[in-house]
């Protein structure tokens, strides 16, 4: 390193972690063996071939359920699954006030109104102890959301909601593979949405699905989507490549784990990130982000913004998470339960990690913990810079 040459890889220096965040999806052998073989048959091409029956059995086999119907992406799988709980114009579906936009407007599009509940102070996952004020007599559904590897309590949802008849959407699109209090992820509520984009843990590009034991809920599904063509399709090909990738889940679900609390216990010597993580029994998250609760004032008031940046720029792929939903739509558009002090403060200072680097058994643990100190230690420079 020059004289010259600033420490902090975002100011010029060299990054802390050259490697970079590893590629994704992974092309492994089952992979390319996938693609040979449709290569061959021709499948890739086909409107109906034997991958999506594969696929549909695979999920209703690893998920213990009667249906699953694939779609064309998670957040049709949402729409799909309001649909067949049966919301309608008027209706309210309770939600955390921190969440993907996708659900909130799927909502919106159907007329209903989302009603949005504030977040555990702990975990920023959706409070439940608000759930009971959050419910009127036009409640029809809740979504649940668990995001950034922390778990919403299923048990307690399950509770309030089966006793009023309100339907629970469990939105997995973020930790397939997930168990929840001895239940896996999915099956915690009537009906559960997965999502296949490029990005997730099981990844086909885009595509989606449903999953529940319903008999009503499916029969709705087939009458919305069933045009002579299916309106909202998965390819052959895409299901084609998700059949291995799910055969490997445990698998890969166990290495994220054991790696994500590895990079936990490695922060226990620092400060200003605070993991999003859930203690409950029989329980193991799925980590598609390793979340953080973010805290600029121990790092000199750098905001959670240019962290993430610097972050970045060292090699490790650190980036804000949502926008928390009352921030960015009219209040026309939804109902608050009380001020949605926390969901503020996620919007501010929630970040994540994104997953591919949990399946890489080496020991970065230690060297994002330098990364994180590094900043910590120029945030000045970083601030200065910024004015």
């Amino acid at each position: 390193m020059s004289d010259t040459q600033h420490p902090l890889a975002v100011l010029g220096g060299e990054p802390i972690y050259p490697a970079g965040p590893p590629d994704w999806p992974i092309t492994d052998s089952e992979i390319v063996k996938v693609f040979q073989e449709l290569i061959k048959t021709g499948d890739w091409g086909r409107y109906h071939g034997p991958h999506c029956q594969r696929l549909r059995e695979a999920l209703k086999d690893s998920h213990s359920c009667q249906y699953a119907h694939l779609c064309s992406s998670g957040t049709a799988a949402v729409e799909l699954a309001l649909r067949a709980v049966g919301v309608k114009p008027g209706d309210e579906v309770i939600m955390a006030a921190y969440d993907f936009k996708a659900n909130f407007t799927n909502i919106v599009m159907l007329n209903a109104v989302p009603v949005l509940v504030d977040l555990r102070t702990d975990d920023w996952q959706l409070d439940v102890n608000q759930l009971e004020a959050a419910i009127s007599e036009k409640t029809k559904a809740i979504i649940v959301s668990h995001l950034h590897g922390g778990l919403v309590d299923m048990n307690r949802v399950r509770s309030i909601c089966e006793p009023r008849g309100i339907a629970i959407i469990e939105d997995i699109c973020q930790l397939e593979g997930a168990r929840i209090q001895a239940t896996i992820a999915g099956m915690g509520g009537d009906i559960g949405v997965m999502s296949f984009g490029g990005s997730k843990l099981l990844s086909a590009g885009r595509g989606g699905a449903i999953i529940t034991n319903h008999n009503l809920y499916q029969q709705r599904i087939t009458l919305h989507t069933e045009r002579g063509n299916d309106v909202s399709p998965l390819s052959e090909m895409q299901a084609a490549v998700l059949l291995p990738q799910l055969h490997q889940l445990d698998e890969r679900t166990r290495t994220r784990t054991d790696s994500a609390e590895k990079l936990f216990d490695a922060l226990a010597t620092t400060t200003g990130l605070t993991p999003i993580r859930s203690s409950y029994k029989d329980s193991m998250p799925g980590y598609y982000k390793a979340g953080f609760q973010y805290e600029p004032t121990a790092f000199g008031g750098l905001t959670r913004d240019s962290f993430s940046t610097a972050m970045i720029a060292e090699g490790f792929a650190v980036y804000p998470g949502f926008r928390s939903l009352h921030k960015i739509h009219s209040k026309k558009r939804y109902r608050a339960v009380g001020d949605l002090q926390e969901a503020d403060r996620a919007d501010d200072n929630i970040l994540t990690l994104h997953h591919p680097i949990l399946l890489d058994t080496s020991d970065w643990q230690s060297v994002f913990v330098q990364a994180v100190d590094k900043i910590r230690q120029f945030s000045h420079d970083l601030i200065t810079e910024a004015n």
